[in-house]
C-alpha cells in the first residue's frame, strides 16, 4: 500500500480519530453495550430491552452532527455521558503503528491535523489518555464548525481555517460517508482504514485505497 502513497507530493496529513488512529472498540462498546446497561439500570429494565429502545434512537441521528454530540445525548437520554465514558476509559487505545507513523510525519516536516467529528469533551478525555495532542499542528472538531465531516461545508471551513492545498493533502478515515465527502471535495489522496476496531475483522472499504494499519502508510 505504501507504494500507492506519493509522499513526495504530500505536505499536509489530515487524520480522523475514532477508528483511524484510535481503536473503535472503545466507542462501539460504550454505545452498544455500556451506555444501554446504565440506561437499563436507571429505568429498571433489562439490558436487551434498553438496547431495543435505544438503538433506533441512535441510528436515526447517524451521520448528523447530533450523532457525535455528547451534550445532545446527555440531554436526550438523561445520562451523564462523559462520566460514563470515563468509567470505561481504560478501553481507549492507540492503533498499532500510529505512533511510529506520527514520528515519521514530524521528522519529514509534514503538517499534521486531527480532523474529527468527535465532541470536544471526549476529545479532551482521549488526548489526556493517549498523550497524542503534541503531534498535531491543530485539532479540529466538526462541532467547531457546527457541521459534520459528511457535509461539504465542513471541508470549506477547514480549508479556510488551515489553508491547506487539497491536491497535496492526504486524508485517513474509516467512515465511507466521510471518505466520499472528502473525495467530492477534491482531497488529493484518500486512504480508508479497513480495521477500525481491534475486535472486528478487517473489511474492505470499496472505492478507496485500504490499509489495516499505519504500517502500510509509512513514509519512505
Amino acid at each position: 500500500m505504501a507504494q500507492k502513497i506519493d509522499w513526495q507530493n504530500i505536505d499536509t496529513i489530515l487524520l480522523d480519530m475514532d477508528g483511524t488512529i484510535l481503536d473503535l472498540h472503545f466507542d462501539l462498546h460504550f454505545w452498544m453495550e455500556y451506555m444501554p446497561l446504565m440506561f437499563a439500570n436507571k429505568h429498571g429494565i433489562t439490558h436487551d430491552e434498553a438496547k431495543n429502545k435505544l438503538y433506533p434512537i441512535l441510528q436515526a441521528e447517524e451521520g448528523k452532527l447530533h450523532w457525535y454530540c455528547l451534550d445532545y445525548w446527555q440531554k436526550r437520554l438523561q445520562l451523564n455521558i462523559i462520566r460514563l465514558k470515563e468509567d470505561v476509559a481504560h478501553l481507549i487505545q492507540i492503533h498499532p503503528f500510529v505512533l511510529e507513523f506520527l514520528e515519521q510525519a514530524k521528522a519529514h516536516k509534514k503538517r499534521i491535523y486531527l480532523v474529527t467529528n468527535a465532541h470536544q469533551k471526549i476529545l479532551k478525555l482521549k488526548m489526556r489518555i493517549t498523550n497524542l495532542e503534541s503531534y498535531f499542528d491543530d485539532i479540529i472538531s466538526s462541532h467547531d464548525y457546527n457541521v459534520a465531516k459528511e457535509k461539504q461545508e465542513f471541508w470549506q471551513q477547514l480549508e479556510g481555517e488551515i489553508k491547506f492545498d487539497k491536491i497535496k493533502s492526504i486524508f485517513f478515515d474509516d467512515s465511507l460517508s466521510v471518505l466520499k465527502s472528502a473525495k467530492q471535495y477534491g482531497i488529493g489522496t484518500i486512504i480508508a482504514i479497513s480495521k477500525p476496531s481491534s475486535k472486528i475483522d478487517a473489511k474492505e472499504v470499496k472505492g478507496f485505497t485500504n490499509i489495516d494499519t499505519f504500517k502500510h502508510a509509512f513514509i519512505k
